[in-house]
């Protein structure tokens, strides 16, 4: 009984340190992971968008979103996240649609859905479905096979956000 005391004591100061130790990495990382982010975001539009010469980010109520402006300087699409609820684990999504509101490309940025089934909805037999759809014509989209749940929820994301997207930029310019 005598012993629970330093052993405490101890085990409460090797914690501090871990934890001071831990923030401190954390800090010293900080402006690296932020720069890996943005450098891995830039390159994501620039997949989508390869016609697209700027990006701008643009603050339409509350969505964010990029405006992409071709060679000329006219904007012509945009590019806008969206997130959805699969069957293990949240999936965050970029969509690229015209300004008319045709989606141009869709990619899964990230998912922990189940290996073999609902991963499948990062593969391009699926994301390739999206390519010239309008948002009313996203039910015409294939599930995949055993993984239902996951690619309804981006089918159901993808509709939802691209409606509201396309409603907030119909009138810019």
């Amino acid at each position: 009984m005598k012993q629970v005391l330093p052993y405490g004591l101890i085990l409460a100061f090797i914690c501090t340190v871990s934890a001071l130790a831990l923030a401190g990495v954390n800090y010293l990382t900080r402006p690296k992971i932020i720069a890996q982010m943005e450098k891995e975001e830039r390159q994501s539009l620039k997949e989508l968008l390869p016609e697209a010469k700027e990006f701008a980010l643009a603050k339409l109520k509350e969505d964010s979103l990029y405006k992409a402006y071709n060679r000329k300087g006219d904007f012509f699409a945009v590019v806008f996240k969206t997130k959805a609820k699969g069957y293990s684990s949240n999936i965050e999504i970029l969509v690229a649609m015209t300004k008319e509101g045709k989606i141009l490309a869709v990619k899964i940025l990230s998912q922990n859905e189940t290996p073999g089934l609902g991963t499948l909805i990062i593969e391009p037999e699926f994301r390739n479905q999206f390519i010239n759809k309008w948002s009313f014509e996203l039910d015409k989209i294939e599930a995949i096979t055993g993984a239902t749940i996951s690619s309804k929820a981006v089918i159901d994301s993808v509709r939802e956000k691209s409606v509201s997207i396309a409603s907030l930029i119909k009138d810019e310019k």
